[in-house]
């Protein structure tokens, strides 16, 4: 019996993210800026991650996809049919391009788009596809609040594996969102609902659109705050980004950079809005703690907007030098699912996975599992 072999549609956004690392917070109109600053792509390395999951499935299926590092290049490092059917006429990439190759795609019949971006391809691809194919996202950007999204590339890749293997999967619609990064760079989140797509769905491998709104319960904020001050001596606190973290460091009467990342000595704002390479260089050689609360909603305490937080800044401090803040309530909403840790190195995803405890109070806290999706039952 003749089968039809799985035809699976590529496209990478090569300047997904490049704005991250450098403290941009977003990609969009300062790809060229993020470059001068040494930024490093990473959609295609993403993807590469995300395709690994299904490799030794390659006589299974044949890829289309877009030329040069909009696909082609990541699917033939693997060994993959390759059928390039849009060609970018320009080496940066531009959304036209996106629009472009998914047309081209959407004309060979293929069976699911793959695509390594951020919330801004997806809405690219929300506008261009109508519901034509299922959809699914490798997280490549700065900020991911679509519901379109593999928890992680190689959780996105474990779903296209089941659907290869003909595996029954859920197919259900996803919310498309994306926020003003004008507004994101200034301190504020303006995010806005673009449509829907239609995705392959496993709980464990899919994530929520991100959980909007600050926390209310001041009382319980301000317990957890006091936990960290009670404890600052004199190490360095560097002090990530998200609304928890934030009411700490009013809590110290200090600035903070909301979605930023700042660093605390003695009680006393030190720098404002590092770097990954700031970060790297500023706490070398010194004793430190590193402050983070999760994405709710998600759980995501590393990967998501806080790409500063690099993996060679987290293996300096140590696993036993993170502070995870977080309420109850924000736990709650995660109903059992692990936090996740999606750095982009391999081994750190599986040194930091276990438990780790989380502070939700005055002198109160859980152990509370971290993982990576891929590294579950």
């Amino acid at each position: 019996m003749n089968v039809k072999p799985f035809k699976l549609g590529i496209i990478v956004n090569p300047i997904a993210g490049i704005g991250g690392s450098v403290a941009l917070k977003g990609s969009d109109n300062v790809a060229q800026q993020a470059l001068s600053l040494g930024a490093i792509p990473q959609a295609n390395n993403r993807m590469l991650q995300a395709l690994g999951q299904f490799a030794d499935l390659a006589q299974r299926f044949t890829v289309v996809t877009a030329g040069g590092e909009m696909g082609e290049r990541c699917s033939l490092e693997l060994g993959f049919n390759v059928d390039v059917v849009y060609r970018p006429t320009t080496a940066t990439t531009t959304e036209q391009d996106t629009y472009a190759a998914v047309e081209a795609l959407l004309a060979q019949d293929i069976d699911l788009l793959l695509f390594a971006g951020g919330d801004g391809t997806a809405r690219n691809i929300c506008a261009t596809i109508n519901d034509a194919v299922p959809v699914l996202g490798v997280p490549a950007g700065c900020k991911i609040h679509s519901g379109v999204y593999g928890v992680t590339p190689k959780a996105a890749g474990c779903v296209v594996r089941r659907l290869i293997l003909g595996e029954l999967v859920t197919l259900a619609d996803a919310d498309v969102m994306d926020i003003d990064e004008v507004a994101f760079r200034q301190g504020t989140v303006k995010a806005k609902r673009y449509g829907e797509m239609m995705v392959p769905t496993d709980l464990r491998y899919v994530q929520s659109v991100k959980m909007g709104g600050i926390e209310s319960d001041e009382l319980v904020l301000t317990d957890i705050a006091a936990d960290v001050m009670a404890d600052m001596e004199d190490e360095y606190y560097i002090m990530g980004s998200g609304s928890t973290v934030a009411f700490a460091m009013a809590e110290l009467g200090l600035d903070n950079t909301l979605l930023g990342v700042d660093v605390v000595h003695q009680h006393e704002l030190i720098a404002a809005d590092q770097t990954a390479a700031q970060l790297v260089a500023l706490t070398k050689d010194k004793p430190c703690k590193l402050v983070i609360t999760l994405i709710g909603g998600q759980g995501h305490i590393f990967g998501r907007g806080n790409q500063q937080l690099s993996p060679q800044l987290i293996k300096q401090i140590g696993k036993e030098n993170i502070i995870v803040l977080a309420t109850k309530t924000k736990l709650s909403a995660l109903a059992g699912r692990p936090l996740i840790v999606d750095t982009g190195d391999v081994e750190l995803d599986q040194a930091l996975s276990g438990f780790i405890r989380v502070t939700t109070g005055y002198r109160d806290y859980i152990m509370y599992r971290v993982a990576n999706p891929e590294y579950e039952d």
